[in-house]
């Protein structure tokens, strides 16, 4: 099976930046679409950013040209680069995969999170 586990989170002022990773194990870690998801309290957990076959992305339209997803620097780890943060981007941000090259947006598609990691964005 994948285990995941994010890291980068933290707090910043809106405006700023920051860059989640997500460190992947698993035999089959490079067949897997990788996705982002965020939680807010009274919010339900919802889609951020997924990555797959050929560079493949789709982006939730709240972070579309401000949130890029890659896995250029290594195999086993994606990232999520977030710029010009916002107050409403605060969240715990999860990692997630399935084992697919198709990307969905529902969060019952993906068998596999990692424990999430705060981020926190000040107005």
């Amino acid at each position: 099976q994948v285990q995941l586990e994010e890291s980068g989170g933290g707090l910043v002022q809106a405006g700023g930046s920051l860059r989640l990773s997500c460190a992947a194990s698993g035999r089959t870690f490079s067949s897997f679409a990788m996705a982002w998801f965020r939680q807010s309290p009274g919010k339900e957990r919802e889609f951020v950013a997924a990555f797959s076959f050929n560079d493949n992305t789709d982006y939730a339209d709240s972070v579309k040209g401000r949130f890029t997803i890659s896995r250029h620097n290594a195999q086993n780890t994606v990232y999520l680069q977030m710029n010009n943060l916002k107050p409403e981007d605060t969240a715990i941000y999860y990692c997630a995969a399935r084992p697919s090259i198709l990307i969905l947006v529902a969060k019952s598609a993906y068998p596999y999170w990692g424990q999430g990691t705060q981020v926190t964005v000040s107005s």
